[in-house]
């Protein structure tokens, strides 16, 4: 009966945890993806071209490669729980302040602490789902990133309305009371010892031999695919609703569809989820995600307006399910959880810096050229490049180290 109850008790904390998790994920995008739709009003009311309306995705997602470039050493002074519980007040806080900060100055700084924040919980939660789900692992991964996906769904497809009803400031001020949420959430759920590590000084003083990451070919492999793969998201989500604008399309519509492509990221990110146990070698389902992206670039080159839900459905299952696959991707590499989570950050790190430079190469080309077709095509023939850097890893290669 004993042995009953603590089971039902395991696993009742096992379910919180992942709520948690999953009420995290929920709040990494939604300060990005809520501008997008609002960036012609942005723009009218501060004054910025394309090119510094660029920063506000831009630069949280150079901050989140930063920050997740020293996250070891936060990791190890901060502890998982108080790392991720700091990463949502960040992001709560400077979504909170954008009611007041109005300005180009403000927005831009409030868009590198919600980076920040972002950052703190994206290098530290994916450790704590090794931790506590070491068997199914490759599934609440693709659960946490359908989570993310489901944010900046949702932020994309109200911000029209949101921004009718009480104006564009307090619709981005808004989404900090979810991520207020989702640390009480985190609070009650971190509670369960699997989400820290059983001894940070012990893990910090383990003398087993360890090649820095940065000595490691495969590693930095690891961080083109992330940089790539993550360029075609962090493209979208800052340039589809003003590409669709320009176009002539209804700010509203430009909204919806990529609220749509986001959607079918989530719907990408729950197939991931379903048949990754089946498929150890990973390039398989990869190339498949990339060719999809491919054919929806090319969708927005050649029919962007004619075809743009079929183009925005294919690209969104494509994207989404490239993220978590890249995830799951380096966190195959090492069966360590605290070492495989510094593998991680040092992918993301890398990763999400080469994708910041997207946002804005697309801002600079649609200040100078007015059309942001070449954008679309430059990042085609990235996805291709990704699709070569992925074929070397087969199953069976050695470790990291």
């Amino acid at each position: 009966m004993t042995a009953r109850s603590d089971a039902k008790a395991a696993r009742g904390a096992s379910l919180l945890l992942l709520a948690a998790i999953f009420a995290l994920a929920l709040n990494l995008r939604p300060a990005m993806a809520a501008v997008g739709p609002l960036l012609d009003l942005i723009e009218g009311a501060t004054g910025m071209d394309s090119t510094a309306a660029s920063l506000l995705t831009t630069l949280p997602v150079a901050m989140i490669g930063l920050g997740a470039l020293s996250i070891r050493p936060l990791r190890r002074r901060l502890g998982e729980r108080r790392g991720i519980l700091l990463g949502a007040l960040l992001i709560g806080g400077a979504c909170l302040a954008r009611a007041v900060l109005q300005d180009a100055a403000g927005l831009i700084a409030s868009a590198a602490v919600v980076g920040v924040g972002v950052a703190l919980i994206q290098a530290l939660a994916p450790v704590v789902i090794k931790r506590a789900f070491p068997t199914r692992f490759g599934t609440v991964m693709a659960v946490y990133t359908t989570g993310i996906m489901g944010g900046a769904a949702v932020a994309a497809a109200t911000a029209a309305g949101l921004a009718e009803a009480v104006g564009w400031a307090w619709t981005l001020a808004l989404w900090g009371l979810p991520a207020f949420v989702a640390a009480v959430v985190w609070l009650i759920a971190a509670r369960d010892p699997a989400a820290e590590e059983p001894d940070r000084v012990a893990v910090a003083e383990t003398t087993h031999p360890e090649v820095p990451f940065w000595k490691q070919g495969r590693a930095w492999s690891l961080v083109l695919i992330m940089g790539l793969g993550t360029s075609a998201y962090t493209l979208v989500l800052a340039w589809l609703p003003p590409f669709y604008v320009d176009l002539g399309q209804a700010r509203a519509t430009a909204g919806y569809l990529l609220s749509g492509m986001t959607g079918a990221e989530v719907a990408a990110g729950v197939i991931v989820s379903m048949v990754i146990a089946g498929f150890p070698d990973r390039r398989v389902p990869i190339l498949t995600a990339l060719v999809l992206a491919l054919i929806g670039l090319a969708g927005l080159v050649v029919a962007p307006v004619t075809m743009a839900v079929p183009v925005v459905v294919v690209m969104g299952l494509g994207i989404g399910a490239i993220f978590p696959l890249t995830l799951i991707l380096a966190m195959d590499q090492i069966d360590d959880p605290a070492r495989s989570g510094d593998l991680l950050a040092f992918v993301q790190g890398g990763g999400y810096i080469i994708a910041s430079l997207s946002p804005l190469a697309a801002g600079l080309l649609r200040d100078h050229m007015a059309d942001l077709t070449g954008a679309w095509v430059l990042m085609g023939v990235g996805v291709v490049g990704l699709g070569m850097m992925t074929l070397q890893f087969r199953p069976g290669l050695p470790r990291l180290r």
